[in-house]
């Protein structure tokens, strides 16, 4: 019934002939294919691999079609001590599946082994309960994923599929909370209107999660817990008939395409679902699990944990680096991806745990010749827990990456200046706006390589920070100790909501500051989805687990005229305007320190009286203004000039405008913010509000 078949490629790639098998399992002594019924749970069919090459088993059965639901059961010796974890009595799902069936449950009949006894293996069968692959149609290839956004241009949007749209009005109920739903013109019509050119999505791959959430009838809501690197999430599928999760993702890629938008997706290749030594064995760990894993050196039996999820995929081994890139080719070359955000990026340049990090790693080094995924957007979250895991900066030219520290500044700067130990100063304030050269001007990398941020789905909503001096994480289950408790926050006076109106015009005015700083800054400014909103998670800092009205957005009443949300969204979409208006902003080179002779473009720094900032100007005071000389010049444009005064104090500061004919295009205070759009003309010298920006133009 097999014939030998091919090792290649990896996974079930059906055709008229049927359909062709291979798995990567070098130290495997057997491999059996299970051919399942159509709804899973039993076994039909078990069928031995006899071909081996190079560590690959593979068959081709001429019966197989699109459709048919199968798994692995791979035999080899049990010994923990040495990294050998086979168990044939698990079915185990192949990493290349594109479809997956069946939800794990977290019940033991998933360990591999004995759940009394760990150096033993377990004897039960899991067939029926198993995650198993469908065997997909033949691919249609997409044009190639690639970053159509010019760098200065960009505006990110991080985003989770379910929640943006799950209590959305304007999208047919049917399709809230799923792929269709984010692809609805009212969803894009809204997200081009704020400015934003590409959407981040958090994870979208197949996920399975943890038991301990499980048993508290919580789930792994963000989805970094990923098992399917090759299959889309079935949960955020609308479940239409004639449509299946790949289908459904790949139209709403169009769709964002369509709208001349770059798509993005959260990768989770630093660690599996499979989790510690006491976790399940859902595919790789019963596959090869000395391969496919980080093992730790003294003890071969514990896993490398610089995730802190358990365990850590080696991409040192050329089979799990071949896995990792050809996932990242499939989501670009059929899916429609522009580009990826990866999770926990350091492990992934670890390539044994004695050189650590090293950015010439094999991961790096493969991304780099690849003549489709060099052309992506690639954007690392620069930290793991390991040792050394602190990178900022120190990824490879090309790569973006979220930049923490600006986060911390700008809290620091505009929300804790009354605390000694936590607020920021000018000197930091200005590193910051201007793309942190210390961590990025290296290598020919430019200043967007910094994701400048201020809130991510890690952490407080912009409503949150201004409205919570604490976590409030106890729906999570862990007696509020989980998140970070030193979030730079300010209440303003009064823990969670408010009716005070001095209190609620102290945190709409810290919320306009914060987002005018973002949105001026020179880098990649990274919006999150419902900050336009006042989306609000009751405090909780560490949602990850709440799959319901906590993270789900907020939309019912948003549409109302003068209303906050909406004032808060004009509020973006003219920031996001005037970004788009004045190149010194979004500049993709590095501002000298001082304004090059001969009335070339260049910065200045002021105090607010005019004259230049003095040494000791930058470690006191909170106001100074930014001067940003002849900016277009060099673009073609009209010579205009730019003047960015910022005041974090808490009174009202003059400001000393120099020589020209200036114009306030915009001020974060509502009481001063100009409203037409010839900007409102100012004499020689402004007065700046409190806790406020204004920007100016001649």
């Amino acid at each position: 019934m097999l014939s030998p078949g091919k090792p290649y490629p990896l996974g079930a790639t059906a055709s008229q002939q049927g359909v062709n098998f291979a798995l990567a399992a070098p130290t495997a002594e057997a491999v059996d294919l299970c051919i399942f019924d159509t709804t899973g749970k039993n076994e039909q069919q078990r069928l031995s691999l006899k071909e081996q090459t190079d560590g690959i088993w593979h068959a081709h059965l001429p019966s197989g079609k699109p459709g048919l639901i199968y798994a692995y059961r791979v035999h080899g010796p049990w010994n923990p001590k040495t990294g050998h974890r086979f168990n044939p009595s698990k079915l185990l799902l192949d990493p290349y599946a594109r479809e997956i069936t069946g939800t794990y449950d977290g019940s033991d009949l998933f360990l591999g082994h004995d759940p009394a006894n760990p150096e033993k293996r377990d004897p039960r069968d899991n067939a029926a309960v198993a995650l198993k692959a469908r065997v997909a149609n033949p691919p249609t290839p997409a044009t190639a994923g690639h970053a159509r956004i010019a760098p200065g241009d960009r505006v990110l949007y991080e985003l989770h599929v379910k929640g943006q749209t799950k209590l959305t009005p304007a999208v047919p109920a049917p399709l809230r909370g799923t792929y269709a739903g984010l692809a609805e013109p009212a969803v894009l019509d809204h997200l081009q209107r704020l400015g934003v050119t590409t959407l981040s999505l958090m994870p979208v791959q197949h996920r399975a999660d943890e038991p301990r959430l499980l048993r508290m009838g919580l789930s792994n809501y963000w989805g970094y817990n990923t098992i399917g690197w090759f299959a889309p999430e079935a949960r955020y599928w609308s479940g239409r008939p004639g449509t299946t999760p790949a289908g459904e993702f790949r139209a709403m890629a169009d769709a964002i395409h369509a709208r001349g938008m770059e798509l993005v997706i959260d990768v989770v290749y630093n660690h599996s679902a499979e989790s510690d030594e006491l976790g399940p064995t859902l595919s790789m760990r019963g596959i090869d699990n000395a391969l496919y894993y980080h093992l730790r050196e003294d003890d071969r039996s514990l896993y490398e944990n610089w995730a802190g999820t358990g365990n850590c995929l080696n991409l040192g081994e050329p089979r799990v680096l071949q896995l990792v890139m050809d996932s990242l080719r499939f989501w670009a070359c059929e899916m429609g991806v522009d580009g990826f955000r990866f999770d926990l990026a350091p492990v992934l340049g670890r390539a044994d745990a004695q050189r650590g990090f090293d950015p010439r790693a094999p991961f790096f080094a493969a991304i780099a010749q690849d003549p489709v995924l060099s052309r992506t957007l690639l954007i690392a979250e620069p930290w793991d827990i390991g040792p050394g895991g602190y990178r900022l900066g120190g990824f490879p030219p090309g790569w973006l990456e979220w930049n923490d520290r600006y986060r911390d500044t700008q809290r620091g700067f505009w929300l804790r200046q009354a605390h000694a130990d936590d607020r920021a100063g000018l000197g930091d304030f200005a590193h910051r706006f201007t793309a942190s050269s210390t961590e990025f001007a290296h290598h020919g990398r430019a200043p967007t390589a910094s994701v400048n941020f201020i809130t991510a789905h890690d952490g407080f909503t912009l409503r949150d920070l201004v409205s919570y001096d604490e976590r409030h994480n106890l729906a999570n289950g862990e007696d509020n100790r989980d998140g970070h408790g030193h979030n730079l926050s300010n209440n303003c006076g009064v823990e969670g909501p408010s009716d005070d109106p001095a209190v609620l015009a102290l945190r709409t005015r810290l919320r306009r500051a914060l987002l005018a700083t973002l949105m001026l800054s020179q880098g990649t400014p990274m919006l999150l989805a419902g900050d336009e909103l006042g989306h609000s998670q009751q405090g909780n800092n560490n949602a990850y687990c709440q799959d319901n009205e906590t993270t789900w957005l907020a939309w019912i009443g948003t549409s109302a005229p003068g209303g906050d949300a909406a004032r808060m969204s004009a509020f973006i979409a003219r920031l996001a305007a005037l970004r788009r208006e004045a190149p010194a902003l979004r500049s993709t080179r590095w501002w000298p320190a001082e304004p090059p002779p001969g009335g070339s473009p260049g910065i200045r720094w002021l105090r607010p009286d005019g004259e230049p900032m003095t040494p000791a100007d930058w470690s006191t005071g909170t106001a100074l203004a930014i001067h940003f000389c002849h900016a277009e010049e060099e673009k073609g444009g009209d010579g205009s000039s730019w003047l960015v005064m910022v005041n974090a104090g808490p009174e009202a500061v003059a400001f000393t405008l120099p020589a020209s004919a200036w114009r306030l295009c915009l001020s974060s205070d509502p009481e001063s913010d100009p409203d037409n759009a010839e900007g409102q003309a100012l004499a020689d010298a402004l007065q700046v509000p409190f806790s406020s920006i204004g920007i100016a133009r001649t």
